[in-house]
């Protein structure tokens, strides 16, 4: 009897298995995104060939900074944020894990001592008597779900697709962070460079204001002179004092980024020299499709979304399984593994779900919109990418001509005020004139500044919209062509 129940449970379990090759719901396919040959911005610049590349993890060493260097380590093992990224990317690993499980039997061992009383009455002599029995029982018992329509190992890739874009979300997650640290540390190396300018501008306005006052005592200069001067100066004063507080203010935020209190921050050296802006790469969009993390992590949730209809569908035929127990069980411990107390059963099973109002319908209703959310999630995702990266190469292209034309503005407003200056020393201008004259250079400078300090973002930037810094061919092309 019991090789015929074998023989009958070995074919069954083949025929199931041969069956099982076959899931149910579209197997997935990345969706269609038209993709330009060339970004409309990189008309100055040649286009990449494609080419193998290797992203480059310390993005931040182009530029050249060891203070940033040291700055960017600590935040990578220390921010806050990205420690939330990677709890949640281990958290979809282990799901990842145990939808794995599903694939395999389970087994589970049970040993049980259980003492039962029960009554009876004698209709004769009207009495009761109550029985007192202990048996014990030893069993193992493993079943296994035969996935015959690909409901376990939709889920499987459902999860895997998951724990795929968690691990890409952890990618940009830091390096979100990363730039967002470099861009606040060189907030504070721009604002160092105006204190030292308004520092040097303070110093000419203190010299020009007791030249003032000296010329006042000479009889060749006003009281109005004198205001005017003074009101130069306290301008200064004024902007000097708004600049440290920017300045505090911005190295707070970069503690706080580093997951440490502000006054634990070591003081930063004190720097002014320009930082030279990065090489701009030529690009292609085919390659920020496969390298942004964001596009990645989208993409993955498409497929996510895609295997879940698969769950839902497979969830209208019924769920087979086979399963197997055996043991002893009596009622003498010490008589307990004898032939007479053992027991087995061996046999498939099947539940189908018979009237459910219309909830596996609605699930899988519900399955497919969310996979055309995440679908135009996805497409949303490249085209944003696409622009992010246009009005950074437009900003290059645009704050070069830019830093340019403020060159010429900057040296004829210091020429300017050398003329005014020395015509005032020898009486032929008025302080006005000069005072003036110094705020236009001074207001040339700053602009300076802040046009170097938004290229230097702005290459920065485009670095974080390609996932990061890369080696290859694709570097270079930075200058216009010709």
């Amino acid at each position: 009897m019991v090789p015929v129940i074998g023989r009958i449970f070995l074919g069954l379990a083949a025929s199931l298995s041969l069956i099982a090759c076959s899931k149910m719901g579209p197997d997935f396919t990345p969706p269609r995104v038209e993709t330009p040959a060339q970004f409309h911005e990189t008309t100055p610049w040649q286009v990449a060939e494609p080419a193998p590349i290797t992203l480059q993890k310390e993005w931040w060493l182009e530029l050249r900074d060891p203070e940033l260097n040291r700055l960017e380590i600590e935040l990578t093992a220390n921010n806050n944020t990205i420690k939330m990224a990677e709890a949640q990317y281990r958290s979809a690993r282990a799901l990842l894990d145990n939808a794995s499980m599903a694939l395999f039997p389970t087994l589970s061992l049970t040993l049980s001592d259980t003492r039962a009383a029960s009554s009876s009455s004698n209709s004769a002599t009207g009495r009761s008597t109550v029985t007192t029995s202990t048996s014990y029982g030893l069993m193992a018992s493993s079943s296994w779900e035969v996935d015959v329509w690909g409901r376990v190992r939709r889920g499987l890739e459902s999860a895997e697709a998951k724990s795929q874009a968690g691990s890409e979300d952890l990618a940009a997650t830091r390096i979100s962070a990363q730039l967002l640290l470099a861009q606040v540390y060189l907030q504070v190396r721009n604002l160092d460079r105006r204190l030292a300018l308004l520092t040097e501008q303070e110093q000419g306005a203190n010299r020009f204001l007791q030249l003032t006052k000296n010329r006042l005592g000479a009889g060749v200069a006003s009281s109005l002179d004198v205001a005017q001067a003074e009101t130069q100066l306290q301008s200064i004063v004024t902007q000097l004092r708004e600049t440290e507080l920017q300045r505090a203010q911005a190295e707070h935020g970069m503690a706080t980024l580093l997951g440490r209190a502000s006054v634990t921050l070591q003081p930063l050296h004190k720097s002014t020299p320009l930082v030279p802006i990065p090489a701009t790469p030529a690009l292609i969009p085919s390659w920020l499709l496969q390298h942004r993390p964001d596009i990645a992590a989208a993409e993955r949730r498409v497929a996510d979304a895609n295997a879940q209809i698969g769950v839902t569908k497979a969830a209208f035929f019924p769920a087979i399984s086979l399963g197997a127990s055996g043991g002893f069980k009596g009622s003498l411990l010490e008589e307990l593994f004898q032939v007479p107390n053992r027991f087995w059963s061996l046999g498939p099973s099947m539940v189908a779900s018979i009237l459910d109002s219309g909830q596996r319908n609605l699930a899988y209703e519900q399955a497919l919109a969310a996979h055309a959310q995440a679908e135009a999630s996805y497409r949303q995702t490249v085209l944003t990418a696409f622009q992010e990266v246009e009005d950074n190469l437009a900003a290059l292209r645009l704050l070069e001509r830019e830093a340019a034309a403020n060159e010429i503005v900057m040296r004829a407003a210091q020429k300017s005020r050398e003329i005014a200056e020395d015509q005032y020393r020898v009486g032929t201008t008025s302080s006005l004139t000069v005072v003036t004259a110094r705020n236009a250079e001074l207001s040339a400078r700053i602009t300076s500044l802040d046009v170097h300090h938004r290229r230097l973002l702005a290459a920065l930037q485009l670095l974080k919209n390609c996932g990061g810094r890369w080696e290859g061919r694709e570097t270079g092309g930075t200058k216009p062509e010709g």
